[in-house]
């Protein structure tokens, strides 16, 4: 099969014939169709996430949308199915046309969405549902802040916290008001206070995140805690703070029925009409993917970029 490789950290994706692989117990065999690239694979590719260092050489993409043509656990040959399954910790990556997938990480796709819009879809969801429904149980009332609200998390953030009945705001460019809006969030430029703050951004922004939580209820959750932050703002409040490492399941082993679980959920929604993902025009296949990597590290995408596997 054709399959993508990480050779060498730091240089360009190489297009190569490599074997078919082989589904184990407890796993699926899946034609991929589409795989998302997330601001995560840039940094595999450059060997700048020692959190989810992938022994090379490797085949990257952590999300995949794609047909079950060895089925196994529950799903039966033909069944499109979509997840977060690989391309971290050794675990092949969904830039190669099969994958043999574990089968706890995997749901049926939306029958209303595209395969290009349902590989958007597993990491951005994941991550936002472990912060706002699992750490942060929102709820119907609750004012909930999203940082970074146009982005791939953040624009799946508000869909989720709406669904839940919250009230949500969004920061980001003033060029990204229209976005935020379409998805129901109410763009604001700082200030105010929240009782859940999801900063998607990381850095200072986090550290302005803390300064917003609501007195004693307030409840800050970030995807990007890894830096060094001063709890006090949030001390003083005694307001809460939630990690969220989304990869862990997939690195560890651990907690993978969950990420299946939430998959169902990210399904639940979309087909009632409640998730929509925001795609960036532009198409890519294996052969341009190296391009579309250069999107994301050159920041000039305008929705999540999907490569084309056939």
């Amino acid at each position: 099969m054709k399959a993508i490789i990480i050779e060498k950290y730091g240089e360009a994706l190489v297009l190569k014939e490599m074997d078919r692989p082989v589904a184990t117990k407890g796993q699926v065999l899946v034609k991929i169709i589409a795989s998302a690239v997330n601001p995560l694979d840039t940094k595999i590719r450059a060997g700048k996430a020692d959190h989810a260092r992938h022994p090379l050489p490797a085949v990257p993409g952590i999300d995949m949308a794609g047909i079950v043509v060895e089925a196994a656990e529950g799903f039966k040959v033909g069944d499109e199915v979509y997840g977060m399954t690989g391309g971290a910790g050794g675990n092949q990556g969904s830039l190669a046309e099969y994958a043999a997938v574990d089968a706890r990480l995997l749901a049926l796709k939306p029958a209303n969405l595209s395969m290009r819009e349902a590989a958007a879809i597993p990491l951005a969801f994941i991550t936002a549902w472990e912060g706002l429904v699992d750490r942060a149980h929102v709820q119907p009332g609750k004012q909930v802040l999203i940082q970074g609200g146009a982005g791939g998390v953040g624009h799946i953030a508000i869909q989720i916290a709406k669904s839940k009945g919250a009230e949500v705001f969004a920061t980001g460019r003033v060029s990204q008001k229209e976005i935020i809006e379409r998805f129901g969030a109410t763009f604001v430029e700082g200030g105010g206070e929240y009782d859940i703050i999801f900063d998607t951004i990381g850095g200072t922004v986090l550290d302005e995140s803390f300064k917003l939580a609501r007195v004693y209820t307030g409840h800050v959750l970030s995807a990007l805690g890894w830096g060094t932050h001063s709890l006090a703002p949030l001390s003083f409040k005694g307001a809460t703070y939630s990690g969220v490492f989304t990869l862990r399941p997939l690195l560890t082993g651990e907690g993978r029925e969950h990420h299946g679980e939430i998959m169902r959920e990210a399904t639940k929604m979309a087909e009632a009409g409640l998730l929509k993902p925001l795609l960036d025009p532009r198409r890519f296949t294996l052969e341009t993917v190296n391009d579309a990597y250069d999107v994301i590290e050159n920041k000039t995408g305008n929705g999540k970029l999907v490569v084309d596997l056939l």
